[in-house]
């Protein structure tokens, strides 16, 4: 929610197509979750010709002034009859409106004018910043300045750096003609591709610095207008959901500034070192291993797109323990360019960065596809071309090797265990055939493949290291993604835990230190291992199912869990755990920490037990 002190000056633009009810109230329900107070909506002549137009532009002014103020502006040229469509216009809306902005020639601008005040509407006349002054000074001579609310500044995308001295510019014309006149901008269309969010935010940020009375944003809904010109500045997508830049400004212009300020920041520690990247780095191993490495006196380069809800804090907190070390830029994996200048620079990636959640991958198999595939690719071909001597290593997932199904299994109490004698004792390991499953099966397996690839055809150093489930500290668990975060945040909290299948399935479960340990040592054989894929977990030593997780955290808490059952979800594993017998070996990892002191440190992170209850032990 946008704080009180910026929604009285902030605005934003939104266009509709006629008879869009559906757009109308997605765009409601997205003013108020931002907490914007007014609205400033383009109108062309045409669009107020028939009585249906009138209508419909009656009915969404209606709507949108039912939680915020509504500046309908309209474009003068080529409206036949000035006073009459006016007078019809404003009479439909019925003392709905308290201002209008017009543009068009000096006549009609004069009689729009004159109406309006007959009308007691506050009048706002549009001006272009590139040619402010002059304007200005036209509309003065001619009286046309004497009576306005407001004067309202705008631009193309092409010379949005015009708005601050158009704003002083304006502000030394006014004075002569009408002092109490208030200044109005409307930010330009900024020049972006789809996932430039730094661009977008700096932008907003640089509007709202502007000395103006109002600022309005340029674009309420991505799509409407935008999508020829390859561009994405809406606050909300066209499905009604934030977009990132409209996320990062839910927690309001204080939270953003202090993000886009950490971007600004350039870590100095290692005597000007090459940094290591870590894309995905504000997430949750991402953090833990930028933490490790920045405490060993490595620079620290985080590529994030902050895209998860909350990971903002894990950033914080990289800051405030390695402000000399970290340095962070808010970049997607869709940004090209973005990714390449900083897998240039780098003197090893760690890439980690990527959509998570099998659910997701469901309902939008091509963002799926554009992240976790053509990213990984992308950043490949980075390093090939401008860094190919920078080690990566690359979180991959069990996922690769499908649903499992071959593998015969039995119940065994509380959870399912293969027959194979083998496989029961050592786990699934990674000759194992790799067979994709769901969409986001596909994305991380061609990813995996492709990481592999390129150290076999371009001579890269290259690592997969494929993860089966990791736990720990700063983990933001959800119902798609961190399941033991997410059952121990529930439990605590007393709220129910819903678990998708029979809670029989299997997991082996690592500790988030443990892991990031293997991806330190990953990097320091890369040499040795480049071209490899190994398993990644807790091995059968921390192999559990969800319904012994539950019980260990009713022992935990020392009360009991509300479950609640549910379908099965689509190439969900009955069982996996991870043969880490190559991955040990080969990295001379230590012994892994013992999944019940484990969960119960995490536990006692999240405030809920002492760390060393009798239940950790």
């Amino acid at each position: 929610m946008i704080e009180p002190e910026h929604a009285g000056r902030l605005g934003v633009s939104a266009r509709f197509e006629r008879d869009d009810t559906r757009g109308v109230e997605l765009a409601c329900a997205g003013l108020q979750s931002l907490g914007i107070r007014h609205v400033r909506l383009p109108l062309e002549a045409g669009m107020l010709s028939g009585t249906a137009d009138r209508a419909w532009f009656a009915w969404l002014v209606a709507r949108i002034a039912s939680g915020a103020d509504v500046l309908p502006s309209i474009c003068l040229d080529g409206m036949q009859d000035v006073t009459g469509t006016l007078e019809a216009l404003f009479g439909a809306c019925d003392g709905v409106l308290d201002g209008v902005e017009f543009s068009g020639s000096d006549d009609a601008l004069g009689v729009a004018c004159t109406l309006t005040r007959t009308l007691g509407l506050n009048t706002v006349l549009a001006v272009e910043a590139a040619a402010a002054s002059a304007r200005l000074a036209v509309l003065g001579e001619a009286g046309l300045l004497s009576d306005v609310t407001a004067i309202g500044l705008g631009c193309t995308q092409h010379d949005g750096l015009l708005l601050r001295p158009a704003c002083d510019d304006a502000a030394h014309v006014l004075a002569g003609y009408n002092a109490d006149a208030a200044i109005w901008v409307t930010g330009p269309g900024v020049h972006a591709e789809p996932h430039q969010h730094a661009r977008l935010a700096q932008a907003f940020l640089d509007m709202l610095g502007l000395a103006a009375e109002r600022v309005y944003w340029p674009t309420l809904i991505s799509g409407i207008g935008e999508r020829a010109r390859g561009v994405a500045t809406g606050l909300h997508a066209s499905s009604g959901q934030p977009s990132l830049f409209g996320r990062l400004l839910e927690g309001g212009v204080t939270n953003l500034d202090q993000i886009m300020a950490l971007t600004r920041g350039e870590a100095s520690g290692s005597g000007g070192a090459r940094p290591v990247l870590i894309t995905g780095g504000a997430g949750f191993i991402g953090a833990n291993l930028a933490d490790r490495l920045a405490a060993d006196g490595h620079r620290v380069l985080i590529y994030d797109a902050l895209a998860r809800p909350g990971v903002e804090r894990n950033l914080r907190w990289l800051a405030r323990r390695h402000a000399a070390r970290i340095s962070f830029e808010l970049g997607d994996l869709r940004d090209e360019r973005a990714l390449s200048d900083a897998a240039a620079e780098a003197e090893a990636v760690f890439h980690l960065a990527g959509q998570v959640a099998v659910t997701t991958s469901m309902v939008a198999p091509l963002d799926d596809f554009e992240v976790n595939a053509r990213g990984t690719l992308a950043l490949l071909d980075a390093l090939r071309t401008r860094n190919p001597r920078a080690g990566l290593v690359f979180a991959s997932t069990n996922k690769v090797y499908g649903d499992l199904a071959d593998i015969e299994l039995v119940r065994d109490g509380d959870c399912y265990l293969p027959t194979s004698p083998s496989v029961r004792s050592h786990g699934v390991g990674e000759q194992r055939p790799l067979c994709f499953h769901t969409p986001y099966g596909c994305s991380k397996g061609a990813a995996d493949q492709y990481v592999l690839d390129y150290a076999h055809s371009f001579g890269l150093r290259t690592a997969v290291l494929r993860m089966s489930c990791i736990y720990g500290e700063r983990q933001l668990g959800t119902e798609d993604q961190g399941w033991v975060a997410h059952f121990l945040l529930r439990a605590i909290a007393g709220e129910p835990v819903t678990i998708y299948g029979d809670g029989r399935q299997v997991r082996d479960v690592l500790h988030v230190g443990d892991a990031v340990s293997a991806y330190v040592a990953a990097w320091q054989n890369i040499d040795s291992i480049s071209g490899r894929a190994y398993n990644l977990g807790g091995g059968t030593a921390n192999a559990i199912s969800l319904l012994q997780l539950i019980s260990h955290i009713e022992d935990l808490l020392g009360r009991r869990v509300d479950v609640t059952f549910d379908d099965w979800r689509p190439g969900d594993q009955r069982y996996f755990v991870a043969d880490t017998s190559a991955v040990q070996r080969d990295l001379s990892l230590p012994q892994a920490l013992g999944w019940r002191p484990g969960i119960a440190r995490l536990a006692a992170h999240f405030g809920a037990v002492p760390v060393h209850s009798e239940a950790a032990q």
